[in-house]
């Protein structure tokens, strides 16, 4: 370390011969070093209490505002309590070690002051990467259909608060490491400014397979050029013009001489590959599928949409069955299954799913959320349907046995994989798992078929009864259509990143039930062939998903199968051995990998009845000081009022000793 008294300065040093760099002085690159080091630790220094500097896209212009922590996703967080830890730990230095940085700081500005043309220099070879300039690109509004497996994901939507990544979240940085989108603030997840919509909201775990968002990103298109500025002068102006038309005249008559003139720009092949481009920057789990170049008029992914569909995977059997020597088959309740556990009658799940065909209300298939303050719980499902995959092949051979068969037999081998079909224009808050989770009581021979009918009899029960809907994983939004709209439909959708717009389908209106996407997709491969089988291609990459995966499968099925065959369940070695589960025991298959072992079964409408729709909603309006919910609904922006609210009594919560918050009064369905 340097003391101010070795400091020389470069002329002095050059007079006497010596080298620059040794013997307590400064070449030009350690100069730069140094220099650059200082620099960011003052910067640092400066905006320590300030949080980050956010620069604006004019590159002259630094404007410093209090970050959003609230929109900051976990990684970023993380690196900013890093960052935040390594100033703190440098300002509790020892004194000594500070003093040498004091010198060393006075040992830098001398020399920088003495060689401001050598610093320059070395300033310049260390000039970082330029920043992207935005005004150099023009953009274009596109929509991407992409994929992806929810099971590692908190759902589709962005959420701070969560301890699992969201899809969302791992869009925007892609979208923001391509530059496709140049916010701001990078580090705050915030689609607002790019005409940003989306079609589906899946909760954690879901999956989709037809996703579809709207988004504005850079473009290959070049910009149009620009008209020459009129300086107020006609003369200059017109000598301008005149000239203008001169060079515009020598540069066709240019282009005319050359042989073989440049082609018009391509909207598909001349653009950007956004597919590709995502997919090196996304999970293997999240795939870009095809991209749409042309929107229709006010195109909105959300309400532009008129219908969504579907699929929930569930396996024939639901569960383990358990040898007939354990478990004698119950009393025949009519079903095929015979009372055996852990079959399905396929029959009575189809007949029952064919009843939420058509229009009705399904706020008893549904969880109510308080804050949306819906009053409406009328949908129109197209079609609901019990359709067997055909394309499977994972057979366990010891379900072939009659032991574990049910009384009527069943054909092929097993398990088999279902999945129940829905197609609708609009669906409710966890609609379908509701409608599964009674799907499956019906197939169990739990519930009859006509438990749907008493379901959505509103007016006969307005509240739901108390049951568990079914598991999330097996659940793909498998698709989103968008049909061709009349002119009268196209005006009436509200596109915008605020998510407030007409509703594009009404559920009473008669409407075609057979659609058909109107949207020409790109999809990946029809640009490229080798972008789908290619090194990198998506059918390449996604070989790898599914193998990986398989082999789990397969090592599964396979030691499933080899536990189930080895035991000689007549050998009985302990005497007085239990042949049989409890009285009173019974397997409930309620969705997921297992059955829940349960006492006596009670029907639902013998159950606990939740409160319904209009009380929920009063009592989450009353939370904030309301009388109920209409009131609170009539007043002009409500939802801005609760957020008020809501910080209001997070901050009084904040003061209170101890820092512990005080929680709004919130209800919950």
């Amino acid at each position: 370390m340097n003391s101010p008294g070795s400091i020389r300065t470069l002329s002095h040093l050059k007079a006497s011969g010596k080298a620059i760099g040794v013997g307590g002085t400064f070449s030009k690159s350690s100069i730069g070093d140094f220099t650059s080091k200082l620099n960011r630790i003052k910067f640092q220094l400066r905006t320590f209490a300030k949080g980050p500097t956010v620069l604006s896209q004019e590159p002259s212009k630094m404007v410093h505002k209090p970050a959003n922590y609230d929109r900051w996703p976990k990684e970023s967080l993380v690196k900013r309590v890093m960052e935040l830890e390594e100033e703190l730990k440098r300002r509790e230095q020892a004194p000594e070690i500070q003093r040498q940085e004091r010198a060393e700081e006075r040992a830098l500005a001398a020399a920088v002051t003495s060689t401001e043309a050598d610093l320059k220099a070395a300033e310049k070879k260390k000039k970082k990467a330029a920043k992207f300039d935005p005004g150099k690109y023009s953009t274009r509004l596109i929509a991407l259909k992409f994929a992806y497996l929810g099971k590692n994901y908190n759902g589709f939507e962005y959420q701070s608060s969560a301890k699992m990544p969201s899809i969302e979240e791992e869009l925007w940085k892609a979208l923001v490491k391509s530059c496709l989108i140049f916010p701001e603030r990078p580090d705050e997840v915030d689609f607002g400014p790019w005409e940003y919509s989306k079609c589906g909201r899946t909760d954690r775990g879901v999956s989709a397979f037809g996703q579809v968002i709207g988004i504005r990103v850079r473009s290959n298109k070049p910009l149009p050029k620009e008209e020459p500025e009129q300086t107020g002068n006609e003369e200059d102006d017109v000598v301008m013009v005149e000239a203008a038309q001169q060079q515009a005249k020598d540069s066709e008559k240019a282009a005319a001489e050359v042989d073989h003139q440049k082609p018009e720009w391509d909207p598909i092949a001349d653009e950007i590959p956004y597919c590709r481009v995502l997919n090196r920057l996304l999970p293997p789990d999240i795939r870009i599928m095809a991209w749409a170049p042309d929107l229709p008029p006010n195109f909105s992914a959300r309400f532009s949409c008129r219908e969504r569909q579907y699929r929930y995977f569930f396996t024939q059997p639901a569960f383990a069955p358990m040898p007939s020597t354990l478990e004698p088959p119950l009393a025949s309740s009519g079903h095929k299954s015979g009372g055996k556990q852990g079959w399905l009658d396929i029959d009575m799940m189809r007949k029952a799913a064919k009843m939420f065909e058509g229009v009705h209300d399904f706020r008893n298939f549904c969880k109510i959320d308080p804050g949306k303050q819906i009053t409406n719980f009328s949908r129109r499902v197209f079609e609901s349907d019990i359709v067997e995959v055909k394309d499977l092949e994972s057979d366990l051979p010891y379900l072939g046995l009659p032991e574990f068969q049910p009384p009527a037999g069943s054909d092929g081998p097993h398990p088999k994989v279902y999945y129940f079909h829905v197609r609708g224009s609009a669906f409710l808050w966890h609609q379908i798992r509701h409608m599964v989770a009674v799907l499956f009581l019906v197939g169990q021979g739990l519930e009859p078929p006509s438990i749907v009918q008493q379901l959505l009899d509103v007016e006969k029960n307005p509240r739901k009864p108390n049951y568990v809907m079914a598991d999330e994983v097996p659940l793909v939004l498998w698709d989103c259509i968008f049909p061709k709209l009349s002119d009268e439909e196209a005006n009436a959708v509200v596109p915008g990143s605020s998510g407030h717009g007409q509703d594009s389908h009404d559920p009473e209106a008669e409407g075609d039930v057979e659609m058909v996407d109107s949207i020409d997709w790109v999809w990946m491969g029809e640009d490229d062939p080798m972008s789908l089988y290619g090194a990198q291609g998506l059918v390449t990459e996604l070989w790898g998903t599914w193998r990986e995966r398989k082999m789990d499968e397969i090592l599964a099925n396979r030691l499933l199968n080899f536990v189930a065959n080895k035991p000689d369940l007549d050998r009985k070695l302990i005497k007085g051995a239990s042949s049989a589960p409890p009285k009173g025991i019974k397997k409930v298959y309620e969705g997921g990998n297992k059955a829940q072992f349960r006492g006596t079964y009670t029907p639902l409408f013998k159950r606990q009845l939740l409160a319904s729709a209009e009380e929920v909603n009063d009592k989450y309006a009353q939370g904030f000081g309301f009388k109920n919910a209409e009131e609170m609904t009539k007043t002009k922006n409500w939802r801005s009022t609760i957020r008020e609210r809501k910080d209001k009594n997070k901050k009084a919560g904040r003061s209170k000793a101890g820092g512990a918050e005080t929680p709004v009064q919130e209800s919950s369905s």
